[in-house]
């Protein structure tokens, strides 16, 4: 069966400028067909839209399926009969599914079931999906695949997802083919029906003339041994530098550059159903932020020629410049002199009526371009119980230039207001808003230079 699922994750969604994040690779590959004996069940879309050249085209594409399956398991025989403990049926469906064979060994009955299809009717995904489950779960082999093909979009029974997640929680491998037919094709859903990842599970036919080939290869890769001479070459952006590669459950890893590393693996799922993964650290080493892909490319290869596509996942980088306009108060400084022994210190007065409040606000300056200062105004209203509006403080603030390479948000730290209680109540709740405005004061700020 060759590479059946491949996938690529990272273990957090968003990090500092020069943050580090997990990245992690996984591959797990299957047996062929001889060595790991398998039930198919062939589920075939015979609905009303199939009339015509869709159903002879399905009729060819499904016996071609069958030819390669009897031949890779049989070894080219001509007895008729699959081989190696292999076992097909066939469910077909329209506004209700049917069983049309039952798991058999025989190829005639399966090309005989194949060849009778008539279209007409609805199409009932939902119940294709629970009759194809049934006939597997009467099958006596571990490794179980459905292959599910459809021209159109559900427009009888129940709703077909929830009843496809099911058969995947029971183990059962499902492939999806699609034929963009007359009443149009949903491919989100065949993605959700199929098991993961997409790219080698669900395939699409843009014309009738094209079935047989995608039925073939499918054919092809459930009769490939595993996969041998595994080489992954993974690149990650520029903006990111790899720091660490931690040691992968199975094969050796070198590393090129900074950005690149090689995965190799003698052979996986030879044998039996096997997985591996590699996981390695990677540093933001760039000075702008926003959200980006994490690696530039993966390549893959193997001997047998197994197509896999990896994830691209992304993480959102956050380069904001912050800013502390207000520091906090400077204390006052008191000096005791030599043979003084005590000081008299004023330290003004306060009383309990003028208790007050402290409002500290941060703000976020979006999109600031380098070299450029900015003029932030920010006021501060007081609304009272009958709505009524006393403003409390207006600040403007000069927002020095930052020498990044780009534009970047600026986090405006600290910005406060001493509120005053002149009411009866020392501890009534009060309701506040605040405006904020900015500019920019110049386009091309540079200090100048010291004059010596």
């Amino acid at each position: 069966m060759g590479i059946t699922s491949s996938n690529k994750v990272v273990d957090r969604e968003q990090i500092g400028c020069d943050g580090v994040l997990k990245v992690t690779l996984a591959l797990t590959a299957a047996p062929d067909i001889i060595e790991n004996p398998t039930d198919i069940v062939l589920v075939l879309d015979r609905s009303g839209s199939m009339t015509g050249a869709p159903l002879a085209a399905l009729k060819e594409g499904a016996n071609t399926f069958i030819d390669i399956i009897q031949e890779a398991t049989a070894d080219g025989g001509g007895s008729g009969e699959l081989g190696s403990g292999t076992r097909m049926g066939v469910v077909s469906f329209a506004s209700t599914a049917r069983q049309d064979t039952a798991m058999t060994a025989s190829v005639a009955d399966l090309k005989g079931a194949v060849n009778a299809l008539t279209a007409g009717g609805s199409t009932n995904h939902g119940d294709a999906f629970a009759q194809a489950t049934q006939l597997l779960e009467t099958g006596t082999n571990p490794v179980k695949v459905m292959v599910m093909f459809t021209d159109g979009n559900t427009t009888a029974g129940l709703p077909p997802a929830p009843i496809a997640a099911q058969a995947r929680a029971k183990g059962i491998i499902i492939y999806c083919i699609g034929l963009v037919g007359s009443d149009g094709l949903d491919v989100s859903a065949l993605n959700n029906w199929a098991t993961d990842p997409d790219s080698i599970h669900v395939a699409i036919a843009p014309t009738p003339a094209d079935l047989e080939e995608i039925f073939a290869e499918l054919a092809a890769n459930l009769t490939k041994p595993g996969a041998t001479d595994l080489k992954i070459v993974e690149e990650v952006n520029p903006d990111f530098e790899i720091k660490e590669i931690l040691p992968p459950t199975k094969g050796t890893v070198e590393q090129g550059s900074d950005t690149k590393l090689t995965w190799r693996m003698d052979s996986l799922g030879v044998s039996g159903v096997e997985s591996a993964t590699l996981s390695f650290l990677v540093r933001h080493r760039s000075d702008t932020g926003g959200l980006k892909l994490v690696n530039q490319s993966v390549q893959y290869s193997d001997t047998q020629g197994n197509l896999v596509v990896f994830p691209a996942p992304t993480v959102r980088v956050s380069c904001d410049v912050v800013i502390q306009p207000e520091p906090c108060p400077t204390p006052v400084d008191v000096t005791v002199e030599g043979c003084t022994d005590s000081v008299v210190v004023d330290a003004g007065e306060i009383t309990l009526d003028s208790v007050g409040r402290i409002l500290q606000l941060d703000v976020t300056v979006k999109n600031v371009c380098p070299h450029r200062r900015v003029s932030l105004a920010v006021i501060l209203t007081e609304v009272g119980p009958k709505e009524e509006k006393q403003t409390r403080g207006v600040k403007v603030l000069t927002i020095p230039a930052h020498q990044g390479t780009g534009c970047r948000d600026v986090l405006v730290r600290c910005v406060r207001f001493a509120v005053p209680e002149d009411g009866a109540s020392l501890c009534a709740p009060r309701k506040f808003q605040v405006q904020t405005f900015a500019h920019y004061m110049d386009s091309d700020f540079v200090c100048c230079p010291d004059v010596k």
